[in-house]
């Protein structure tokens, strides 16, 4: 068969653009090479505007008519303003040049702007308008996709710590039997840590520069000495959208943005990802020892050879989407701040794999959703290992026996206990004999595992 370079899902290079490329259609508009040009464009029409109201005598304000024209631009830009910028780059052979041209070759019959025309990407360096774009990429990316798919896998885990509170569970520490839990508080440990790390996230000031090829902002004062650049510059930046970028000012830069603030956000992003991953990999083996079933759904198959598995699947495609994330991800926090002297174009290329990284993580959220979507709580089965783990109530028993100075106490549980198959009759034989009050040994007497949680209930209820 011979190849084809016709771009489909069937033969896209990325599973993110094949395979699941429906469960990432939020993202792409944002994170891909056109969400790119649209930001680039964004921050030249952006930075333009603010230069006509600067008060230069030589680029009087813009007319309300040409500001909204001009904002159209990047309100309504298209796939065919994308595609035209790239015929453009075909010649310039430089993307942010291409933009620039992109830009002018609008002012076309509009004598207001085609008179300033050179003050597009006036005094700018590329990274001016590269750096600035790939923060505002990052921000909506955050506010639009990243957090809300997070935060629906958060919210669907704090409905189950509050549905399964009180539903006890046997707990295992080392793989091994211990001190009853509830499922409803093992959960509400993940959206405790989830939550933080969340947080953690959202807060993270995305950082943007103007200031020129080395960031002094040598060709601004060449033009003109007496201006305020960096005052200029910081207003274009903090100024809220659409008006200016809405970023947070970087005020010392080589020709570069440092980087990190993304190092720090792509850092927190992976803790996320690692706390999901713990959680995948528990509620995995739940469901292999069938505290957990998974709905059915009509059609589907487990195995090719044996019809009667129910694979956990979702889960299995979160933790291993969620380590390609990661992998990515702390790539990027390490080798992005790094940058030989004034400029190396390293950063470059990785910085363009930003929405492969997010997409990955993306798509594990969404396979965690649907795979939580799917479970059911097997009751039996939690019951049914609780009543065989009368062992755990050692604890308990000798922790009375040592308040009321019973010598020994932890010797004499251990030597019924460990390493045995401990029924209720062992243990309240042993209770019967202890020298503690009456009314101590007709509660430890009434005590089961399944009632052994402590307060895990509350805290289950408190997330």
């Amino acid at each position: 068969m011979s190849p084809t370079n016709t771009l489909s899902p069937l033969n896209a290079l990325s599973p993110l653009d094949g395979r699941y490329a429906s469960k990432l259609a939020n993202l792409r508009p944002l994170m891909s090479e056109r969400g790119y040009m649209h930001r680039r464009v964004q921050v030249e029409i952006a930075w333009f505007i603010s230069l006509s109201d600067a008060g230069f005598a030589e680029f009087k304000p813009l007319s309300p008519g040409a500001r909204t024209y001009l904002m159209g631009l990047v309100k309504n830009f298209s796939d065919a303003d994308a595609l035209a910028i790239k015929t453009i780059e075909k010649v310039t052979n430089h993307d942010v040049k291409a933009v620039e041209y992109w830009i002018k070759s609008k002012f076309e019959a509009r004598p207001e702007l085609q008179s300033a025309g050179e003050f597009v990407h006036f005094a700018c360096t590329s990274e001016d308008i590269n750096n600035t774009s790939h923060a505002l990429q990052l921000k909506s990316s955050r506010e639009q996709v990243l957090l809300p798919a997070l935060d629906k896998v958060i919210t669907q885990l704090r409905e189950m710590a509050h549905e399964f509170a009180d539903e006890p569970m046997l707990a295992r520490t080392h793989g091994q039997t211990a001190s009853p839990t509830t499922v409803g508080k093992e959960i509400a440990n993940v959206v405790a840590r989830l939550a933080l790390a969340r947080e953690k996230v959202a807060s993270i000031k995305l950082m943007a520069k103007m200031n020129g090829a080395v960031g002094n902002f040598n060709a601004h004062l060449s033009a003109w000495p007496e201006f305020d650049w960096e005052a200029f510059s910081r207003k274009v930046i903090e100024t809220p959208e659409p008006l200016g970028l809405g970023l947070s000012f970087q005020s010392h830069s080589i020709q570069i943005e440092p980087h990190d603030y993304m190092a720090e956000l792509f850092d927190a992003i992976a803790r996320t990802n690692t706390i999901l991953i713990d959680w995948s990999r528990d509620v995995w083996g739940y469901v292999s020892v069938g505290y957990f079933k998974q709905r059915l759904k009509a059609g589907e198959i487990g195995s090719s050879t044996m019809p009667h598995k129910v694979n956990p699947i979702d889960f299995e495609n979160a933790e291993g989407n969620l380590g390609m994330a990661n992998a990515m991800l702390r790539h990027m926090s390490e080798k992005l701040p790094i940058s030989r002297w004034q400029r190396d174009l390293t950063d470059s290329t990785v910085l363009r794999n930003m929405g492969v990284a997010m997409g990955y993580a993306v798509l594990a959220y969404s396979s965690l959703s649907t795979g939580l979507g799917k479970l059911e709580l097997n009751r039996e089965n939690l019951q049914s290992d609780l009543n065989s783990s009368w062992e755990v109530l050692a604890e308990p028993i000798q922790t009375v026996m040592r308040r009321y100075g019973v010598q020994g106490a932890y010797e004499k549980l251990k030597e019924v206990t460990r390493g045995k198959t401990v029924t209720a009759e062992d243990l309240h034989a042993l209770i019967r004999s202890l020298e503690i009050p009456e009314s101590e040994k007709v509660r430890l007497l009434a005590m089961t595992p399944a009632s052994y949680i402590g307060m895990a209930g509350e805290l289950a209820r408190r997330v």
